[in-house]
């Protein structure tokens, strides 16, 4: 097998070697051409109802399932889920960790389950009480203490609010004392630090205790006394917990378990406040849209890396737990998440667009003849023709000699894989759902309806949509008048109103009215449209619109994610306003594919230099006009002139939110001169 693949992809095939490939592929298409491997009732049922149908039967599933709130009688509330977890796990394995270069440890169910006993108790001891006026800060990368101070608050009918790393120090003093957070657990020195900084400016005077995860100087101690602020470790307020025990004091499924603030892009973040019934109805909806051979079992493996602060990775946790399956965090460093794949091997692998972009551009860089770009795209079409067909495998002569090696740098075992909170294009996702032999699933929603309203369907293996809404909620589209989209015609703004709908964004009634209208719909903001097979495609976005002087409405969002497509492109941020009557742009190339295109035009230089050549932005100018004409932008909706910069946006820099959104007031702000003199040159 070796030897073919070294054939396969020789760089510079001799006769001999052209001719052994001819016979290598003559003998693949013969292997590649054996009966399908048996197909399960499911697979036999889905493509006898094929997926229009099958779409349209999920769009209605509501009707069947009375807006339902729990998959398992028994886990009603996210204590509940944990508790069952641990009984069908038999205390099986829960929490996995790592240090570098050392194999994974594990904490069992019941293990974390008598931490958080201690650790809550330790806290009610520090005066909180078991009511859902008790906010508990988690200010902390993904890690078992993590989850272990999260079931802490559930045990005992207490709110969890995550804060960012990202956030800032201004966001953390308005979070805290919005939310009245009188303890605050941390994972390192550092964030108590922060911590301490803003408390000794004067600031988050509702601050009384800090609990940190890891070794820390004694001097915080000392340091913390001074403004008023105890400072001890994890360890010791379970110990005093434990001395201390109290019995659970369950929440109820109405009760309040997390306050998620969202980031924004401008202003305050807002605090959604989501229910324990909120949370799980979203992970029941999703569970209910698959078939049994999708479902996680104790045998599944999760990887933690997406960020707890966000509902996203809270939703697959609380699905995994419910099943008695573990859950493996990475290092801490995104920089190390391959070596964790491969030490894990997870079987569920929750990722965001960009991730999976990086995974489409490593498997076609792998590719560098034009013999091995074809062989590459025909064993694509073969694998993607049996996913059509509702075969999924890893086994297949194309797995073995092409895609084994994405498939091994994953981990080699991953079955399911959910990707959300950005667009991600249709011509990726179909080369990975062939490539990677594993389910892929998009989802669409907000934090406000605890992550997803929609999902694809198993079987569905068409892209460029986000599904059909989970039997947790209804949705509705609503006309936007000045933006030409109407209800009658299957376009409007997405509207959600179900079990998963939060209740409203914490001490903020007129941001609340804002979300929710009177009969408890959330507005999302998203522009979308029924596709005939009962899916629904994003196509635009409300907010952030914008009129041109001629008086077309703008909206940029929609724009970039055409852009976006295109391969010299890592970042693009477009610009108009009411005063202008065309569009231009800050574009970031991508400093992997910028230099090898640049050397085909001749054109030699540091990265700096290549993004100031004329040449190269006509280039790029070029290729995203194209790629607008054929996403069917309008001719105003074009951009008509890029500035090209090197550096990217970035959390850090502030021009991203920690939900990698662009920030694009602060974007305006620093690329005012170059703006300006776009324009400038344009007239």
């Amino acid at each position: 097998m070796d030897f073919i693949i070294q054939l396969l992809f020789s760089p510079l095939p001799t006769p001999i070697v052209i001719s052994l490939i001819t016979l290598g592929v003559a003998t693949l298409f013969y292997l590649n051409s054996r009966p399908s491997p048996v197909r399960s009732p499911a697979d036999l049922k889905r493509q006898s109802l094929g997926v229009k149908d099958g779409a349209r039967k999920s769009a209605i599933l509501e009707n069947n399932n009375n807006l339902m709130s729990y998959y398992h009688d028994d886990a009603k509330t996210l204590y509940e889920v944990f508790q069952r977890g641990l009984n069908v796990s038999g205390n099986g394995p829960c929490l996995g960790y790592r240090k570098k270069g050392q194999p994974y440890q594990w904490l069992k169910y019941k293990q974390v389950s008598d931490r958080a006993e201690f650790l809550g108790s330790g806290l009610l001891h520090k005066g909180l009480k078991p009511n859902t006026d008790s906010f508990v800060g988690i200010f902390a990368q993904n890690r078992p203490e993590w989850i272990i101070g999260e079931l802490a608050c559930y045990t005992y009918s207490m709110v969890a609010v995550p804060l960012y790393d990202t956030l800032g120090p201004e966001a953390l003093v308005f979070i805290i004392d919005r939310a009245d957070i009188s303890i605050v657990l941390c994972d390192d020195q550092k964030k108590a630090e922060t911590l301490l900084q803003n408390r000794e400016k004067g600031h988050t005077s509702v601050l009384k205790a800090i609990v940190i995860m890891d070794a820390f100087s004694p001097e915080l101690v000392e340091r913390g006394a001074t403004c008023g602020v105890d400072v001890m470790s994890l360890q010791d307020i379970e110990a005093l917990g434990k001395r201390h025990l109290q019995k659970p004091v369950p929440p109820k499924p109405e009760d309040l378990s997390i306050v998620c603030f969202t980031s924004g892009t401008t202003g305050n973040p807002k605090g959604a406040m989501l229910t324990h019934e909120n949370v799980v109805a979203d992970a029941a909806g999703v569970l209910k849209t698959f078939e049994p051979s999708v479902i996680p079992s104790m045998d599944d493996v999760h990887i933690s890396f997406l960020p707890l602060a966000h509902m996203f990775e809270r939703i697959v946790q609380t699905v995994v737990y419910s099943f008695g399956a573990k859950v493996g965090f990475f290092q801490g460093d995104i920089r190390l998440l391959p070596d964790d794949m491969k030490t894990l091997q997870p079987t569920i692998f929750p990722v965001v667009p960009r991730l999976l972009n990086r995974v489409y551009d490593k498997v076609q860089s792998g590719a560098t003849s034009s013999f091995q770009k074809w062989l590459l795209n025909f064993a694509v079409e073969r694998k993607y023709a049996e996913v059509k067909d509702g075969i999924i495998r890893k086994n297949s002569i194309w797995d073995k000699l092409i895609f084994h090696k994405v498939q091994d740098s994953l981990g080699g075992r991953v079955r399911i894989m959910v990707t959300g909170a950005a667009p991600i294009s249709p011509s990726v996702l179909d080369f990975l759902r062939a490539a990677l032999g594993c389910q892929i699933f998009e989802a669409y929603g907000q934090t406000e309806c605890a992550a997803a309203c929609t999902i694809t369907m198993p079987g569905d293996a068409t892209a460029g949509h986000v599904g059909v809404p989970l039997p947790c909620n209804f949705l509705k589209l609503v006309d936007v008048e000045e933006m030409n989209y109407f209800a009658s015609n299957g376009e409007g703004e997405v509207c959600i109103k179900g079990t998963n709908v939060f209740k409203g964004y914490l001490k903020d009634p007129e941001k609340t009215a804002e979300a929710l209208d009177k009969d408890g719909w959330l507005h999302t903001g998203d522009i979308g449209k029924w596709l005939p097979s009962g899916v629904l495609k994003i196509i635009d976005r409300k907010k952030n619109i914008f009129k041109l002087a001629q008086g077309e409405y703008i909206a940029p969002e929609k724009i970039e994610n055409v852009y976006i497509r295109c391969g010299l492109v890592a970042q693009v941020f477009v610009h108009g306003d009411s005063l202008q009557s065309c569009l231009i742009a800050i574009v970031v190339p991508d400093a992997d594919v910028l230099p090898g295109f640049a050397k085909i035009l001749g054109i030699q230089g540091s990265f700096e230099e290549l993004c100031k050549n004329t040449k190269i932005k006509t280039a790029i100018i070029s290729d995203m006009i194209k790629l607008g004409k054929e996403a069917g932008l309008k001719s105003f909706e074009q951009v008509k002139d890029v500035h090209l910069h090197p550096e990217q946006f970035t959390i850090e820099n502030g021009l991203l939110t920690p939900t990698l959104k662009a920030k694009r007031a602060e974007l305006k702000v620093l690329f005012q001169p170059q703006i300006d003199q776009l324009y400038a040159n344009i007239q």
